[in-house]
């Protein structure tokens, strides 16, 4: 990297570090430190969720479906949008009207402390796994840009997260996150703007040319609908009911709307970042059907192409920006992941009963899980690496069902509760070895959940009909 570049890179670290260490004066409590004190206006956190859902791994390949392809993965995000909707309608209300600093604390009303805590644990294991190898994947990135060694691209990113992180709570991480979301787009921009000024032709017969040869196509209709996952039907539902169970059962998106003053709030920041991640995909698939005529379709590794045409392309200064806005995606889900496990911890665990010191010590061990689990594994350890990325498709189906379930007024035990949600979750491998296209992992899952349960609670009430009652008396 040139001067200009490292000077870019450095200002960006040291400026997240000060940011927490200011803001962090005004954590007061535990409320302060998870939720913000429930002022977050809801643009900012808004542009949180989008930022905490974009890992540098969307940052960098979303590029490279359009390079070597189209824009059909379009259909997913515009399902997202309707998923969002039925959080808002469905799942936020219960949120606001209990008043939970976890969004666990509703099955744990309904279902009893046990079942809380269950789901908590699985909420934490999906975190653990989830974000630890995709904290690894992002090293792998900025090794590549930078030239780093993987172990001190790990180290960097992990210990200024971390110090911002403890320091500032989730107002920090929610305010720091618009900011980053702010400079990976202004980075798309950047490179749409140098690509179109490097072409010898104008924007619009640029755009004619991009269409005439099919690379802006955004529907698919060919294909089996059950086993190809960007056939329309596929993609748009497995979008929508992705959308409903990562932004309402996934307490580290859902903590950025529970931090806004009322659910009104929080219906404009939780559907607006539908709307806002729909932009965002288009930017950055726009950038790399532009790269593909700007290196005339040169053959790159898969997944490689954003970062090559940093790397090979970009002017000094330009460059810089982009690594900022790489190590913005990282940060901000790392982020995000490491205040959500320390609030589960301390709220679902631990009854929310420890001091403002004990939640910051326990957001700093969270921090030495996530990157020691990056530190652990290298790129060499696919298999592994597979699991964590996928780790979600195996619990989210489960959760979103239990969750359902709580607005029924049957009164389940919890044995019949912890059947059902380990049965949704095995039935994922089963699909996944037929060959089921992931988009429908979650919709099929949570329904195998949901008539589980009802079927193991119908069986024990034959067997034992004085049947003990989850969360309620007799």
């Amino acid at each position: 990297m040139q001067p200009i570049d490292i000077a870019i890179v450095v200002v960006f670290l040291l400026g997240n570090i000060l940011l927490g260490l200011f803001q962090g004066k005004s954590n007061k409590n535990n409320s302060d430190y998870f939720l913000g004190g429930h002022r977050l206006p809801w643009l900012v956190a808004m542009l949180s969720i989008v930022a905490t859902e974009t890992s540098v791994l969307t940052f960098v390949s979303v590029p490279g479906l359009a390079y070597r392809g189209d824009w059909t993965f379009l259909q997913l995000p515009l399902g997202y949008i309707l998923g969002r909707i039925l959080v808002s309608f469905i799942l936020l209300p219960a949120y606001f009207e209990k008043g939970v600093s976890s969004i666990y604390e509703i099955i744990g009303t309904r279902f009893g402390k046990g079942m809380q805590r269950f789901a908590s644990v699985v909420f934490l294991l999906t975190r653990i796994l989830g974000d630890g190898i995709r904290f690894l994947a992002t090293g792998v990135v900025v090794q590549v840009v930078t030239g780093w060694s993987l172990p001190f691209a790990v180290t960097v990113i992990g210990i200024v997260t971390l110090i911002y992180t403890i320091s500032g709570g989730l107002k920090t991480v929610v305010w720091l996150d618009s900011i980053q979301f702010g400079l990976y787009l202004l980075g798309g921009v950047a490179s749409i703007v140098f690509i179109l000024l490097q072409l010898d032709a104008d924007p619009l017969s640029v755009m004619q040319s991009l269409a005439a040869s099919g690379k802006l196509s955004m529907i698919d209709t060919e294909g089996n609908v059950l086993f190809k996952p960007m056939v329309f039907g596929s993609a748009f539902a497995g979008g929508i009911f992705l959308s409903f169970a990562s932004h309402g059962i996934d307490y580290m998106m859902v903590q950025r709307v529970l931090g806004c003053s009322d659910l009104g709030a929080a219906r404009k920041a939780m559907i607006g970042s539908g709307l806002f991640v729909f932009f965002q995909f288009m930017v950055f698939l726009l950038a790399g059907s532009l790269m593909y005529l700007f290196m005339q379709g040169m053959a790159t590794e898969k997944d490689r192409e954003f970062a090559t045409f940093i790397v090979s392309y970009l002017p000094s200064g330009l460059k810089g920006l982009l690594l900022a806005g790489i190590l913005s995606a990282a940060m901000s889900t790392i982020a995000s992941s490491i205040n959500s496990l320390a609030a589960s911890t301390v709220t679902d665990l631990l009854g929310g009963k420890v001091s403002l010191f004990t939640s910051k010590a326990i957001s700093a061990g969270w921090a030495f899980v996530l990157i020691s689990i990056a530190l652990l594994f290298d790129e060499s350890d696919k298999a592994i690496i597979m699991v964590g990325l996928e780790i979600a498709s195996f619990t989210y189906g489960g959760l979103l069902g239990l969750f359902l379930l709580s607005k029924s007024k049957r009164r389940f035990r919890q044995m019949s509760l912890a059947i059902a949600l380990l049965a949704s979750m095995g039935i994922v491998f089963v699909l996944k070895l037929y060959g089921i296209a992931w988009t429908w992992y979650i919709v099929i899952s949570s329904a195998i959940n949901i008539i589980i349960a009802y079927m193991s609670d119908s069986l024990f009430d034959l067997l034992d009909p004085e049947k003990s009652i989850s969360g309620e008396k007799k």
